[in-house]
């Protein structure tokens, strides 16, 4: 089994008589990307503000790269580097400025900010900003300095807060890019509302809802966590809704197109060969059919709606 980067066992917060968190377990490898999903007021900031040791648990235990966060704090600092949701840029100062004051604050020696500070601006493709105030950057650019100060010490671990939130389409492929680069050889957690985000740059999920870990796996188990209950149907013959609907096991049955339709149906396993046989013998020519994977909305909503329910 892979090595483990960050290691949460039993983790619980409370703010005054509160909660905020409970008996949080999470296990992240060195590399690749794993997105952390919730809703607001989850827990996932309280979670993050742990991880980071910008906060002390009430209970538990966070190791980073086998550091205990708790008892050798700055030892285990050094391992991570943070891009909350609102940057912290100093907008006064330039790109290059910016980056020697955090190679400053991250104990990188004198002799090595230089090269270490050159390396990070061209991974994130600002090298040639270097003299351009802060305040005079795009907001794309302005998260690749953000970045750039997360990754500058070379930690093994980044967690990124909300990367993409406020960026056209176009930057948010770049940042996108440039995510999946920096996770081929560290581990990165990806916090996002946004579930599209977390479906493109995720390998794995993690989600809390009300203080809680709901989901802790696979972006291919979250997607099939709810259990298709429709089919996407291709005719060249298309019948109509109602002769569909009078197949044994369909409930509904709506054109999407003249000649794809969305079939529901309840929990029955043959009813895509039933279809199939009906097909051949009405003359339908069936051209394509396929089950219709729950939306990741969907999945949301039912794993938040469960916990809501405990």
């Amino acid at each position: 089994m892979e090595k483990t980067i960050v290691k949460i066992e039993k983790l619980s917060h409370r703010y005054s008589t509160n909660w905020a968190i409970r008996d949080i377990n999470i296990e992240i490898g060195h590399t690749g990307i794993v997105g952390l999903l919730g809703s607001n007021g989850a827990g996932k900031s309280t979670t993050m503000n742990i991880l980071c040791g910008a906060l002390n648990q009430t209970e538990g235990n966070v190791y980073i790269n086998g550091i205990d966060m708790k008892l050798q704090p700055e030892l285990a600092k050094k391992e991570i580097g943070f891009l909350p949701q609102n940057p912290p840029l100093y907008m006064d100062l330039t790109v290059d400025e910016y980056l020697w004051y955090c190679a400053g604050l991250r104990h990188i020696p004198k002799d090595l900010k230089k090269a270490a500070i050159n390396e990070v601006k061209e991974r994130c493709g600002i090298a040639h900003f270097s003299s351009r105030l802060l305040r005079n950057l795009s907001g794309g650019y302005r998260q690749r300095v953000g970045i750039a100060q997360a990754i500058v010490h070379r930690p093994r671990l980044v967690v990124l807060d909300e990367p993409t939130n406020g960026l056209d389409p176009n930057q948010i492929i770049e940042v996108r890019a440039l995510i999946k680069e920096i996770a081929m050889d560290r581990a990165v957690i990806f916090s996002s509302h946004i579930l599209s985000e977390i479906q493109i740059l995720c390998k794995e999920i993690r989600m809390i809802e009300n203080g809680r870990i709901v989901f802790s796996d696979t972006m291919d188990a979250f997607n099939n966590y709810a259990a298709p209950h429709s089919m996407l149907i291709h005719f060249s013959n298309p019948p109509s809704a109602t002769e569909l609907q009078q197949v044994e096991g369909v409930t509904k049955a709506e054109f999407l197109t003249e000649r794809q339709v969305r079939v529901f149906f309840s929990g029955d396993q043959d009813i895509a060969e039933r279809i199939v046989t009906i097909s051949v013998e009405k003359g339908w020519r069936l051209k394509e059919i396929n089950l219709d994977k729950s939306a990741l909305d969907e999945i949301f909503k039912q794993l938040s709606n469960q916990t809501a329910k405990q």
